[in-house]
């Protein structure tokens, strides 16, 4: 049956025929989720296609490349309580919105699920799923699945009062890691996250992609959100281990020299978040240093 709780939101680039795709699998959805659609600027045709082939898809034109802010306009044209975001690359199993739904709803504290994430073609869990799954974070008695203080935008559903109240996406950010920013905002305001194993989505990364440029803008948006939340000293380190972590080329060089472009903002924006989210991004510390999901390489 139709489920009203959950909307889908996706945004894309210049990937005509995979949004083709992506938008039949969620029609098909049993949950008939209403889905908006933010064309960030495509130039292949996309919009076109849409409106001649997924008429009830709520289509979105802002004419340039917003990045994760594309997603921001998405939610803002819902009006469902949960809001599952979904890239043109992946794709949501049946049964998994009303699932999120549920446990949302029964856990008014909870802003974030992630889902378990299936890498296509092969079925093969993705190795970030490990990480998620050996949180050293503590958990709260009630509150199901493992603990995070991050999620994953493309396989993450969220509970939009919360979305909203945190001020959705950065657009300083634009798209490479934006979500840990956020998650900070949610954390500090006492929302909970948790990855929930028994949601699950398909993801067959496109190839489209411009893995140069996810490298640079990920070191970059590490940077500012290290220097935005985090005491001076462990930033120090996280910037430190990072750059001794990374390959030593001119995208690396261009990650950081944009990072330090933003000096200026980052000094006048800065707001270290609380001693309890701090202790727990020291928990973190270790099983990230030795992520197999963690490496920016390309």
């Amino acid at each position: 049956m139709a489920d009203p709780r959950v909307a889908v939101v996706m945004i894309t680039h210049n990937r005509r025929e995979e949004v083709d795709l992506a938008l039949g699998r969620l029609e098909r959805l049993p949950e008939q989720p209403r889905v908006v659609l933010v064309d960030n600027g495509s130039t292949d045709g996309t919009a076109a296609m849409v409106r001649a082939r997924h008429a009830a898809t709520c289509l979105v034109t802002p004419g340039v490349n917003l990045g994760a802010v594309g997603r921001n306009l998405g939610v803002a044209l819902t009006d469902a309580p949960y809001v599952a975001f979904c890239d043109d690359d992946t794709w949501w199993e049946p049964g998994s919105l009303t699932r999120a739904a549920d446990v949302l709803d029964r856990h008014p504290r909870l802003a974030v699920v992630t889902a378990d994430i299936r890498v296509e073609p092969g079925d093969r869990e993705d190795p970030i799923c490990e990480e998620m799954r050996r949180s050293p974070l503590p958990r709260t008695p009630g509150v199901p699945g493992h603990p995070l203080l991050s999620f994953l935008a493309g396989a993450s559903v969220v509970r939009r009062a919360a979305f909203e109240a945190a001020g959705g996406f950065s657009p300083r950010l634009w798209l490479g890691g934006e979500e840990e920013l956020l998650a900070s905002d949610l954390a500090r305001d006492g929302w909970q996250m948790a990855y929930l194993p028994e949601l699950r989505i398909h993801h067959q990364p496109s190839v489209g992609r411009e893995p140069h440029l996810r490298r640079r803008h990920g070191i970059r948006n590490t940077l500012w959100f290290t220097w935005l939340r985090r005491p001076a000293a462990r930033a120090l380190v996280r910037t430190v281990r990072l750059a001794a972590s990374v390959p030593r080329d001119r995208v690396s060089l261009a990650g950081f020299l944009d990072a330090a472009r933003g000096i200026p903002w980052v000094v006048v924006e800065r707001r270290v978040v609380p001693p309890e989210v701090e202790a727990g991004y020291r928990l973190l510390e270790e099983s990230q240093r030795h992520s197999r999901a963690r490496r920016y390489v390309s």
